[in-house]
């Protein structure tokens, strides 16, 4: 099957892509000897999880639900984060996650005691209160954070147990931004770091961009392993499937009203919320700025949001229904964020091999709608 035979919607991720990203990752674990994780909030397209666990040395989680898929298909390291365990969950978590860490001093005291037990690594989230971002609904160390611990709440006779610390600061972020952090952390927490066996630097890492200092995330790795002894772990989502998705979507209706309007059969709040959350302008093949080139038009979802708004686009020639359009990199917190609100269908998902051959992976449809309901 060719890209022109795809339904629409569908997002589409591309093996050639993603597996230049996982060599680059492999690059960097071949020359300091850390271990990268596939962080699943960003991207949990399972069907891919052999491919890449090839290059990478497992997978991280946020909760039960993503432990038990990375365990199930990865079958590599299996860690996992989260603010705060659902007690009944815990049971099952000790079992399939090889590093558990506590957001808190409190959770850590409710929850080592079976953590151990069962053989698991122990590790606590530190916030070493040090922003490098402007997004505020992403900076983990924004005032009145509920991420990781702060220096003033931690205490250090608690650490019986812990063998590693965890922080996860950054968001599409270059090296110099982590070099930044660290110094932060080793100012606040380089006496604990003496005592651990293991430092997850979190994810955040864009290390697959094309601008990314790979040297200078390179020296940074090996001076913490060789200064404080302990095992370097990163977890990006976003770089591993950097640029390797994209949403392919039909023009459904043409209207005007002050400027020419779109109407597509795909949606920023269900299919790529992000748009709005961010927000962020998404590219699209063939398309370019307002004003690049001479034919404009407001591109909005089908839903009835009125701020369902992807962007304005400008385009070489007028756009017809039934014109497909192109989204890039669509496969990083999309798919793992999409939702079916008004009862709108999730768009189909396909992969793009080596070749450029495209098989259809899954398709949805009413019941996936309704069984979510009731």
């Amino acid at each position: 099957m060719n890209i022109t035979q795809l339904p629409t919607p569908c997002y589409l991720v591309d093996e050639a892509i993603l597996e230049h990203n996982l060599n680059i990752l492999k690059e960097i674990m071949d020359q300091t000897g850390c271990r990268i994780l596939l962080a699943q909030k960003a991207f949990s397209t399972f069907c891919l999880y052999p491919m890449i666990g090839n290059y990478l040395s497992g997978t991280a989680a946020s909760g039960l639900f993503e432990a038990r898929l990375g365990k199930e298909e990865m079958k590599k390291e299996n860690h996992v984060y989260s603010p705060a365990y659902i007690e009944e969950d815990f049971d099952e978590i000790v079992t399939i996650c090889d590093h558990i860490v506590f957001n808190s001093f409190s959770q850590l005291q409710k929850y080592k005691a079976k953590a151990l037990k069962a053989g698991k690594q122990i590790g606590l989230r530190i916030n070493p209160e040090y922003s490098t971002q402007e997004h505020a609904i992403y900076d983990p160390c924004a005032p009145y954070s509920r991420m990781g611990i702060t220096i003033e709440n931690f205490y250090a006779d608690q650490l019986e147990g812990v063998s590693g610390l965890h922080i996860h600061t950054l968001c599409e972020q270059n090296a110099d931004a982590l070099i930044a952090t660290i110094n932060a952390v080793e100012e606040k927490f380089g006496t604990y770091l003496k005592q651990m066996q293991w430092l997850n630097l979190g994810g955040g890492h864009h290390i697959t961009r094309d601008d990314y200092d790979k040297k200078a995330l390179i020296s940074c790795i090996n001076r913490l392993q060789e200064k404080y002894r302990v095992q370097i772990y990163l977890e990006p989502g976003e770089a591993i499937a950097l640029n390797a998705g994209f949403l392919i979507t039909k023009v459904l209706d043409l209207i005007r009203n002050g400027m020419s309007i779109a109407i597509l059969d795909t949606s920023a709040a269900c299919h790529m919320p992000d748009v709005l959350e961010m927000p962020y302008r998404p590219a699209i093949i063939g398309a370019g700025l307002p004003q690049e080139k001479p034919y404009l038009y407001r591109l909005g979802g089908s839903i009835c949001l009125a701020g369902d708004v992807i962007g304005d686009y400008s385009f070489d020639k007028p756009l017809q229904v039934g014109d497909h359009l192109t989204f890039c990199d669509m496969a990083i917190y999309t798919m793992v964020k999409n939702n079916t609100f008004n009862g709108i269908n999730l768009p189909t998902i396909a992969v793009r091999d080596k070749q450029g051959d495209c098989r259809i992976i899954c398709r949805f449809g009413y019941t996936d709608f309704k069984e979510r309901l009731s």
